[in-house]
């Protein structure tokens, strides 16, 4: 924070060991521990957080939970946990794919708006270089779910990604994202902008993509232009060069010849979300 001016941080993930009780990695209890220490200390700063559930590994509480009501009472541990303003589901993988799972997530959203006004809600999901499908966004339209802000990973496209022009691709990524806001909830093209997001990725994917410290800079000037109601990435974990140049096999660094902490400076000058 001191390094960058960055004050919101998205916290990942909020999983199970299989069963329908929040833990932090499906590990971790909500309070007590590291996870608590570090939420308190970005306050103190003055800073804040976003819990964010689900992700690409692990037991996952939108599949774990047998019904809506089961899984908002779990988000809803969380959200009283630290006092939230804003939660992110991040629905992908197997998740994302079981209509089971994605009717009951909708369906868990909706109760957790309706019992928490005023709480931001995100929602986080897969896209192709065109944008996002209508699975999730389709059905939880029908169904009168409006999040603040749906955001795409435009990034693991599904086929190697060496060369690829991955600031040219996350525009046009959230541009199809905007399409199918507009498709789905019938906003003008401003609105459906400030409910669409972009959570992309530093350095090199699993699949070979580079996003660099340029990319980030399009992608910012980009958000500036149309109002775009989020950007994030991960992580800042890997926002470091790595040592020896080694490819990036964890979430320590980025596999990009970089300074420290370049791709968070980048976005925290984004004067958005």
């Amino acid at each position: 924070m001191a390094a960058t001016g960055v004050r919101w941080f998205t916290l990942a993930f909020v999983l199970s060991k299989g069963d329908c009780t929040p833990r932090w990695d499906g590990t971790r209890p909500l309070s007590g521990g590291r996870d608590e220490r570090v939420i308190d200390a970005v306050r103190t700063a003055g800073g804040d957080v976003v819990a964010s559930f689900g992700g690409g590994l692990g037991h996952k509480l939108e599949s774990s939970c047998s019904s809506a009501r089961s899984l908002a009472a779990a988000y809803q541990k969380v959200i009283d946990a630290y006092g939230l303003s804003a939660i992110d589901v991040d629905l992908e993988m197997q998740a994302y794919r079981d209509p089971q799972v994605r009717a009951r997530t909708i369906g868990a959203l909706r109760r957790v708006a309706a019992a928490n006004p005023g709480l931001r809600l995100y929602v986080t999901l897969p896209s192709g270089p065109e944008g996002p499908d209508a699975k999730l966004i389709g059905w939880a339209a029908d169904d009168g779910l409006e999040p603040d802000v749906w955001t795409i990973m435009p990034f693991a496209f599904g086929e190697a990604g060496w060369g690829r022009d991955m600031g040219r691709l996350t525009v046009q990524a959230a541009d199809g994202l905007r399409k199918r806001l507009q498709e789905a909830y019938g906003y003008d093209t401003a609105e459906a902008y400030r409910h669409a997001g972009v959570s992309t990725m530093a350095g090199i994917t699993g699949h070979g993509e580079v996003v660099t410290v340029r990319d980030f800079r399009a992608l910012v000037d980009y958000a500036g232009r149309t109002g775009l109601g989020r950007l994030s990435f991960w992580s800042v974990n890997r926002d470091r060069k790595c040592p020896d140049d080694r490819y990036p096999s964890d979430d320590t660094c980025s596999g990009v010849g970089q300074h420290d902490w370049a791709y968070t400076r980048v976005l925290a000058g984004y004067d958005g979300s």
